[in-house]
This record gives C-alpha cells, structure tokens and sequence, in this order.
C-alpha cells in the first residue's frame, strides 16, 4: 500500500504515532515552540478516556503539567500525598516523603492527565486523529518518511514528516520497524499479577498504602471520595468472574490486618480485571527519522508508580532534542535522546524490580525467603538511609538528577 493513491498529503516536521499523555504532551511541548505536529491513534477518544490507569505523578510531572500550560485541574481535582505506608507483619509504617526529600506524589488518574492533553491539544489548535486504521510508517531510514492511514470515513491520507515519534504504547508498532538484527529487547516475565478492583466505598486511608503479609501483596489506593481502587496479589491466570465481592473483600481484609485493627471500608464492587505485568526494554530508542517513547520503548510494573511518569519523562528531553534538530544542530541532535533517557530508564527498572520483589510473594518461596523480607522491610523503614531511598525514588528524580 506504500504507493497507492491517497486522498490528502499533509506535511508537517513531526508526525506522531500515538495519541496518549505521552505522545500528546510532546505534541504540546513542540506546539508551545511553533513547532507543528500531526498525532494520530487507532483508539477513539472516548476508548482512550474510559479505560481505567494509574494514577500517581511525580512531583515534576505534576508541576510540568500546570507550568507548561496544559491545564491546573491537578491542584483542584486532585491529591498531593505527602507520604507512603508500608504495612507488613501487622504494623503500619508512614513514609514521610515530604520530610525526607522536600516533595511529595499527586494522586491524579491517567485519564484525567489524558483528557487534559486532548482538551489543550484543542484549545490550541493542534491536529489530533482519533479512531483511524491500517497504520503505516514508511521510509524512515531516509530523511522524508511517511506515516500512511485510513481515517473513520474510510478515506486515506498521507503524512510527510522530517521525524517521526512512535508512542504507540506496549503493543507499539513502530518498534517493531528496528530491525530484527539491530535491537535488543530485555524483559522479565512475573509469576504473578494483580486483581484490580474499583468499588463503590469511602477513603479507607488519606493515602497509598502498600501491604505485604503472608497470604500475598495487597494496595489500597484512592480514586474519588466515592470510588476506590485497590490490588492484591493473584495468579496471572486468574479469572475475575470466580470472585464474588465477598470473596475479594475477605481476601483484601486479610492482607492489610494488623495489630492497630486498621480494616478497609467496603461497597459494591463496579469493575474487576486481572492486570498482568512484566519489565521490558527495547534499545536502541531511534532508528533513522524514527524515535520511540514510552511504553512503545520500554514498560515497567506497576508496583513503583514509575510507567505513566517516565513516558512524560521521555517526552520531556525528546522535545528539546527534536528541537535542536529541526534547527541548526541537525539530526546529529537525535543523539543525545538515547543516553539521556535510558539512564532514567533503567533507573525506573531497578526501582520498579526492587519494589516488586520487596513486597510480593513468590511462588513457591520459602519460610526463609519471606523472614528475609521482612527483614529487608524493616531495614527500609528502621533506617534513615531505607527510608530516604524509597522516598527519593517514588517521588521521581529531577531531569538534571538523571542525566
């Protein structure tokens, strides 16, 4: 389909495969600097807005969305968490994040940060395609590529570009355009997943609490005062409509108990899904005019918060690095995006490993396995340095940190 006729050619310097926060955001980036983009996703919007993600953003992401413009319903609608619990062997344990670092975590939904993007990618003007298909990204070993698509009426259209973005998510596409003999993929597969629930049911806790006991892994989280998300440890193969709300409440109440009676306020449970999870990393990040972003480059579990922040992180150096190279510094630019984020990436990895293995419980470990992480526990929460790791960690480092 490379050279059949196409209804529209546009040209614009980026085009963007991929129309989540991150692909969006770097579409607002390079629109605050005159530079225009074309964003397309094969999801529609409503598809995008309604799937339910996390929600914690790192102090400089939530701080990027209010001063680069994008909207400041964050300080309205959402919650800054200055701490973190830990709860294990039936004690709670505060992490008091704001103490030990100067800064805290927002709790504010993925489809929040997205809407806000989608509105002010159109309050500004900017080109955005929801719902199209039959994607293709052509010629990007050349200085000209071209991404091809259908639109919704069926019609066909062109875009010419000088770069291409492909932040098409953890089933990217574009990623599998470096080819075969060229990249590297890293990842690791886990035995387990998580049982996500949303319920209908007050705050149980003003803020995350991460519990590790015997039977399992459990976190609580928040969504609005009246809808509340929560996890616990399952098998990956696990089928949602085995469980009864008893049966979830039951398990959710047994992994958080603890000497101090804390109990979780329950309600009627809206939705349930099984969230399986890996680490992956693809190197390298650019392959000719094509750059990969967020979940189309690398993905994390979710156990450290980081999957969502370090795709907005990407984004961040991307945007300034196309910008050089759109300009006098050339392509030779695109050189400096790699080093830069990958080292935040795998940085991201560790944490997001570290935090996994610290909390669950392995299939199959042994007595000894789960006294030794308790007493890795203790050590995080006993000691000054433990305690300022984590908090260092969770709420993000800066971008000149990183580098």
């Amino acid at each position: 389909m490379a050279d059949a006729p196409v209804d529209t050619v546009v040209s614009v310097p980026v085009a963007i495969v991929g129309a989540g926060p991150a692909g969006l955001m770097l579409a607002h980036r390079l629109g605050r600097a005159g530079v225009d983009t074309v964003v397309i996703d094969t999801r529609t919007r409503h598809e995008i807005e309604t799937t339910q993600r996390a929600g914690i953003l790192e102090a400089d992401v939530a701080r990027d969305l209010v001063e680069t413009g994008v909207s400041d319903r964050i300080l309205r609608d959402g919650h800054e968490h200055e701490g973190v619990e830990l709860r294990f062997g039936g004690q709670p344990h505060r992490i008091h994040m704001k103490g030990l670092v100067g800064e805290s975590v927002w709790l504010y939904p993925q489809t929040d940060v997205f809407i806000d993007l989608a509105d002010a990618r159109a309050r500004d003007g900017g080109t955005v395609h929801f719902g199209i298909k039959d994607t293709e990204v052509l010629d990007i070993t050349t200085s000209g590529p071209r991404v091809r698509y259908t639109a919704p009426d069926g019609t066909r259209h062109e875009i010419r570009a000088r770069y291409v973005v492909g932040a098409d998510g953890s089933r990217s596409m574009c990623r599998d355009l470096v080819p075969g003999d060229r990249r590297v993929r890293y990842g690791k597969e886990y035995p387990f997943a998580w049982f996500g629930i949303l319920a209908e049911a007050p705050y149980s806790a003003p803020e995350l609490i991460y519990a590790h006991s015997e039977h399992g892994f459990a976190l609580i989280s928040q969504r609005t005062e009246d809808v509340q998300r929560m996890y616990f440890q399952c098998d990956p193969d696990e089928n949602v409509d085995d469980w009864s709300d008893e049966q979830i409440w039951e398990t959710l109440q047994a992994r958080v108990a603890g000497v101090d009676g804390f109990r979780l306020k329950e309600g009627p449970v809206i939705e349930k899904t099984v969230l399986r999870f890996r680490s992956f990393v693809q190197e390298p990040m650019r392959w000719g005019s094509l750059v990969l972003a967020g979940d189309a480059a690398h993905t994390v579990p979710p156990t450290g918060a980081r999957g969502l922040n370090l795709a907005l992180h990407d984004v961040k150096v991307l945007a300034d690095v196309l910008l050089r190279a759109l300009g006098d510094a050339g392509e030779a630019a695109l050189d400096d995006y790699q080093p830069s984020a990958l080292q935040r990436v795998w940085r991201a990895q560790n944490f997001s490993y570290w935090m996994t293995q610290l909390l669950h419980t392995a299939p199959g470990g042994s007595p000894y396995d789960l006294r030794r992480q308790l007493g890795e526990l203790d050590n995080v929460v006993g000691t000054r340095a433990g305690r300022t790791y984590l908090a260092e960690q969770y709420t993000g480092w800066p971008l000149s940190a990183a580098r």
